[in-house]
């Protein structure tokens, strides 16, 4: 029988409705206790000294790279497989974003290609976990030298490199809770580090750039500018249903382990398809979904072996449909043509990105994974 099987849907019950109506019933909807409880309860869950909440990932990276004192004439490097919002947060910040391929053998970028990468206008190396599996960070501090590097973690929350979490591996973290990640505030992101510099800076330039924030000001309205700011704040309703998403993530991440095994156990049948790792050396992924990529020569269609699973009710995604200094935006400002990444080309050609999220269960999972071998041999 068939299924309809969503790629991604958040998880929101009675707790958070609660949590959301006791902020609206109140007084105190930014600057307020919300934030500062869902700060201090995701900086304990990563293992770090400070998180900043924030509007999004996106802006938590603009910010990260700001802290350094980035600008135009600078360069950051960045992977040639990620979302969009990686570079863009360094263009933002007037920068140039270089690019470097990734390791076919996990898609996260490859330390060698960092270091070939590396000019002496290098100011900071961002490294992106790609679909939840951390980086090899000690080959990449390496390379990196006193470089600092800056970690995308938007799809690792619950992942693992030699016991520690992603956000707390490099000079800054930045995370998203855009509803389909591991945990959802409708719309945010959280900056996270230890460096106590960064942190005061960061939590200054989300709010304008003022000199105190609303809860260290003695007279009401009384405060200067001390940098140049945005409003890149998250609300308290947002940082409630945070909270109240924390405590589901336990629960969440033992689904996700489950439904991620059981999934893959189907997929390695596939004859000639690559599964990226759900372990790697010393990496353990935050099964942010099961990414496999077709064969780099002959086999399927991509297109329609994805139009049928869809037609079955199997969602599905791309992570990401263009190696993107290949996209046009990029392509157009700084040249890069077809061949010049090759693993990251790839990727973005070959790879189905099919879902193990907690809205699912291992029933689910073989029923994606009969769908796919069916089409796959017949393709």
């Amino acid at each position: 029988m068939k299924r309809e099987i969503p790629f991604g849907r958040p998880i929101l019950g009675d707790e958070e409705k609660q949590a959301m109506l006791a902020v609206l019933s109140g007084s105190i909807l930014t600057h307020g206790p919300q934030c500062a409880a869902f700060e201090a309860r995701f900086a304990q869950e990563v293992g770090v000294r400070h998180a900043v909440t924030m509007s999004n990932c996106t802006t938590a990276l603009h910010l990260a790279i700001e802290a350094h004192d980035i600008g135009p004439g600078d360069e950051v490097i960045v992977p040639a497989m990620t979302h969009v919002a990686t570079a863009h947060a360094v263009e933002h910040a007037g920068a140039r974003p270089v690019f470097a391929d990734i390791d076919p053998a996990t898609g996260n970028v490859a330390a060698a290609r960092i270091a070939a990468a590396v000019t002496p206008r290098t100011k900071a190396i961002m490294v992106v976990h790609y679909l939840g599996l951390p980086c090899d960070m000690d080959a990449i501090a390496s390379v990196a030298g006193g470089l600092p590097v800056i970690e995308d973690c938007a799809t690792a929350l619950g992942a693992s490199y030699k016991g520690r979490k992603p956000g707390g591996l490099a000079a800054a973290g930045c995370f998203s809770f855009y509803p389909a990640k591991h945990i959802t505030t409708l719309e945010g992101g959280m900056l996270t580090t230890d460096d106590d510099r960064i942190a005061e800076r960061v939590r200054k330039q989300r709010a304008f750039g003022y000199d105190k924030n609303l809860g260290e000001r003695s007279i009401p309205g009384v405060y200067d500018i001390a940098m140049l700011g945005w409003n890149y704040r998250m609300s308290e309703g947002h940082a409630a249903v945070g909270l109240c998403q924390m405590d589901r993530l336990a629960g969440f991440m033992e689904r996700r382990r489950a439904n991620a095994d059981t999934l893959i156990s189907y997929l390695s049948r596939a004859s000639g398809t690559y599964v990226f790792p759900l372990r790697h050396g010393e990496s353990e992924s935050g099964r942010y979904c099961v990414n496999v990529t077709l064969p780099r020569e002959g086999g399927p269609d991509r297109a329609e072996l994805i139009r049928r699973l869809n037609a079955d009710g199997v969602g599905t995604s791309v992570h990401y449909p263009v190696a993107l200094p290949l996209s046009k935006y990029y392509r157009e400002k700084y040249g890069a043509r077809p061949g010049d990444f090759p693993e990251a080309e790839w990727v973005a050609s070959r790879t189905i990105s099919l879902p193990c999220g907690p809205h699912l269960d291992e029933s689910d999972m073989a029923y994606i994974g009969e769908c796919f071998l069916g089409h796959y041999s017949k393709l």
